[in-house]
């Protein structure tokens, strides 16, 4: 992708399930509220129809095939993005727009099955956002911390979570010569070091 296909305003966090991706999201929206920068936070999938589909079959509903969910996700982000008032149009207002979860976590979470070019022709036309945040962190911590929640959904077992983590390097790496800026972090810091590192890097 080139400059041209970056969305100004625009931060993502990704990471693998428990990483702590959406704390992390719903903290900098809290401070950049707190000081007075207009912002809107969001995640992936989304809770309108389509998001709300896969929801359902995360959760353990009707299972479809691994390309028609890897459809599914990109058919969420195109709404999720260019839809009337959708992501792309707040951006582009000045409002900085706040992701947990995007197109890199359909790369990582979706390769395995269908493969990664495939996921990536799929997801080939939607903007990169100006700042990636990874929240690195082992697989096997993850799981603990899953567990801890008492309900899992169908990714989110250890053999399913390393299987994440190598294709999330690779989507890194695929995409580490674009003008978004790519933060790597710690996952394993301390909730609050870990947010304040993120301001830092941002101020």
């Amino acid at each position: 992708m080139s400059q041209e296909s970056i969305l100004r305003n625009f931060i993502v966090f990704e990471g693998l399930d428990g990483s702590g991706t959406t704390t992390q999201t719903s903290l900098l929206r809290e401070r950049l509220e707190n000081g007075g920068r207009p912002c809107h936070a969001t995640f992936e999938p989304t809770r309108a129809p389509i998001g709300t589909m896969i929801r359902s079959i995360l959760g353990g509903g009707t299972a479809v095939t691994p390309y028609t969910m890897a459809l599914l996700f990109a058919a969420d982000r195109q709404e999720h993005l260019y839809a009337e008032n959708g992501l792309a149009a707040l951006a582009a207002s000045g409002i900085t727009v706040i992701s947990d979860r995007y197109l890199f976590s359909s790369l990582a979470y979706q390769s395995g099955e269908c493969g990664f070019s495939s996921v990536l022709s799929l997801n080939a036309n939607f903007h990169l956002p100006e700042i990636l945040f990874y929240l690195d962190l082992d697989p096997e911590i993850c799981m603990e911390r899953i567990a801890g929640r008492g309900r899992q959904e169908i990714y989110e077992n250890l053999a399913k979570q390393k299987e994440v983590y190598g294709f999330y390097r690779q989507a890194l790496e695929h995409f580490s010569d674009t003008a978004m800026r790519i933060v790597r972090l710690d996952g394993n810091l301390p909730i609050r070091e870990l947010a304040e590192n993120i301001w830092n890097y941002l101020a």
